[in-house]
């Protein structure tokens, strides 16, 4: 096998080869040997490996994974669509603005620390006609940013992502340094809630794949990974927003109604009760 290279799409022998990765760096350790740096192609994860558990899949069956992903987010998007009554074009995913419904939906910040998904994310909010502003931060800057972009952004709707992961052979959960990045994550959601106290007038999604999600929810989120410390999808935060976004202001969404709209579901995603956000106009077009 050919010598392995940042950006080879990989998966880990030891693992089955459940999840396909790319490799983002490479680590050259004190004893020679090199230390591979991977990132979820679809899930929110960053892991390691030496090169010998590594293995590069031909190009047909990294064709058929990117198939399978793209076939889930598409069915999502069109169901969605659909129960909105507006027109969904095949898997282009285009909308056309359906006349004669007015209203204002939720309007979404959404800070990712991964450049590459937030630009994945932001092509489905799009495409689900969701106002979005999206910034790409690292993990560790996000606590340091969130005030200045709420008080820029004035959002709706708040969205603290990026990757996560649980140390390997990690045994206790409940030890916030055995996470990659959940401390991060938690001091943001801390400092956003600090800024706006009403779980109704700034709604918070945080967290990533395996993230710690019950010190999430402490520190102020509506919604949060991990429950089930599972690796989430990475349009799950945009599939939460859409369902707060356009659900009315005047009704409360139980934590799995919202879930019915992810793609992990309840083991990767949960939450509070929560207000929509989407205000109808009296006037038709």
């Amino acid at each position: 096998m050919e010598e392995l290279k940042v950006g080879d799409i990989v998966v880990r022998k030891s693992y089955g080869g459940d999840v396909y990765f790319k490799i983002t760096q490479i680590v050259k350790r004190e004893d020679g040997t090199k230390l591979y740096i991977l990132k979820g192609i679809e899930l929110r994860i960053i892991a390691d490996a030496l090169g010998e558990d590594l293995l590069r899949p031909d190009l047909n069956k990294i064709a058929e994974y990117d198939e399978v992903f793209n076939r889930k987010v598409n069915a999502k998007i069109k169901k969605i669509l659909l129960s909105r009554k507006v027109p969904f074009k095949g898997k282009r995913g285009e909308v056309k603005e359906e006349k004669g419904i007015v209203g204002r939906p939720g309007r979404v910040l959404h800070i990712d620390g991964d450049e590459e998904y937030l630009n994945i994310c932001l092509r489905g909010y799009r495409k689900l006609g969701i106002n979005v502003v999206g910034r790409f931060v690292p993990e560790a800057e996000q606590p340091n940013v969130i005030i200045d972009l709420l008080r820029e952004i004035k959002p709706d709707i708040l969205v603290l992502t990026g990757h996560d992961s649980i140390a390997k052979g990690a045994q206790n959960f409940k030890d916030i340094n055995n996470y990659r990045n959940s401390r991060y994550f938690a001091e943001a959601v801390k400092r956003a809630r600090d800024y706006e106290p009403s779980y109704d007038d700034l709604v918070i999604f945080a967290g990533a794949c395996q993230s710690y999600y019950e010190v999430l929810i402490e520190a102020g989120a509506n919604f949060a990974s991990s429950p089930s410390r599972v690796l989430i999808h990475a349009m799950d935060p945009v599939f939460v927003c859409e369902k707060i976004a356009f659900s009315s202001i005047t009704k409360f969404l139980s934590p799995n109604e919202v879930l019915e709209s992810t793609i992990t579901g309840e083991k990767g995603i949960g939450g509070l009760e929560t207000r929509g956000k989407y205000r109808e106009s009296s006037h038709k077009i």
